[in-house]
């Protein structure tokens, strides 16, 4: 029997709008009361200025700064996903492999553009550690922490794969929810071949709608990138959030709710290990946590009439129908949901 390939364009959103039902977000893996108020009294100041193109001089300077690289290794993109498109599109590789279960779009991009993609798994069993990719991949992406494992690689492991000749693509979109940050190589500019890191303001400060990212990597890759893009392609409130978010009072703000959210997910986890037939694998370190349990699918259709959307695990290559991914909340969402969950398990 032929296996059904997994749905790349899903994504958690879907879970929450369908049906309209108000549910309890646990699929979104966006940092729930945000933007915080300075961030959106900020936003709001922009507006007087949108009779004005876009300028990103101020803001390309300040996500420099904040990783200590030249702007000219700085390019700012409408939201992280925006990058894996110009990637596929500049990038000429031979061999890509996509390391899996992993966010989907850059397979998804990847694809569209014409390339064909070697899926790298993870085994469950050792934990979704990092194993080896094929030595003639040319391109190589990954994320970490990875969505949906919630797995934080070392950052030695990954620094590991760049070879020369090769693009190395880590998609850092949830390392702010890292305490410290401290598997990143966003600033490590010495690798062999071309390193190039991923970041995304969206899911620690609520701006999935604002589409604000970065690329950070080779000057030469940089301007080819910023040359596929259309014209002014970031708006002016997204440019001052990339400005505001990278500031020293808001890096200090996201390594405290970082702190935070590392208490919520022990909560979280420690909560989960109550029940016999949920398992976690690995060591999760990011904004969620994947769970394999059996009837996942009926178990998520069921905490939907409880009033919680969780992300479905199947639509993720290397994973299948009996895997779920629950997004951190504060300590009282997370009893509710445990709560729930104690119902539709005792009644199935």
């Amino acid at each position: 029997m032929t296996t059904a390939e997994p749905d790349l364009r899903h994504h958690g959103d879907a879970e929450v709008r369908a049906d309209g039902l108000g549910l309890v977000d646990l699929a979104v893996n966006v940092r729930t009361g945000t933007p915080p108020r300075w961030l959106r009294e900020r936003l709001t100041a922009t507006l007087g200025e949108l009779a004005a193109y876009p300028d990103q001089t101020a803001a390309r300077a300040a996500v420099a700064a904040r990783h200590g690289r030249p702007t000219d290794e700085v390019l700012l993109t409408s939201g992280a996903a925006e990058a894996f498109v110009l990637l596929a599109r500049v990038l000429t590789p031979r061999h890509v492999a996509v390391v899996h279960p992993q966010f989907t779009e850059p397979e998804a991009a990847l694809r569209d553009a014409g390339h064909a993609v070697h899926r790298v798994l993870l085994s469950p069993a050792d934990g979704f550690r990092l194993s080896a990719v094929p030595e003639e991949a040319d391109l190589v992406v990954l994320g970490n922490p990875t969505n949906p494992t919630s797995v934080l690689h070392p950052a030695d492991a990954v620094a590991a794969l760049a070879r020369p000749g090769r693009t190395l693509v880590v998609d850092e979109a949830f390392m702010d929810t890292v305490p410290g940050e401290c598997e990143s190589l966003a600033a490590v500019r010495d690798l062999p071949g071309q390193v190039v890191v991923l970041r995304s303001l969206t899911k620690t400060w609520g701006l999935a709608g604002l589409r604000i990212g970065y690329v950070l990597g080779p000057a030469p890759l940089i301007a080819a990138l910023g040359a596929a893009q259309p014209l002014w392609p970031v708006s002016t409130p997204a440019l001052a959030a990339a400005e505001a978010c990278s500031t020293p009072a808001a890096l200090a703000e996201a390594e405290q709710a970082a702190a935070e959210l590392g208490l919520w997910r022990a909560h979280l986890l420690k909560g989960l290990a109550a029940f016999p037939s949920v398992r976690v694998y690995g060591e999760p370190a990011a904004s969620f946590v994947l769970v394999r349990l059996p009837g996942a699918a009926a178990v998520r259709e069921r905490l939907r009439a409880h009033g919680f959307a969780v992300r479905r695990g199947d639509t993720f290559p290397g994973l299948g129908e009996e895997w779920l991914r629950i997004a951190v909340r504060d300590e009282a969402t997370t009893d509710r949901f445990l709560d729930a969950l104690a119902a539709v398990l005792s009644s199935g």
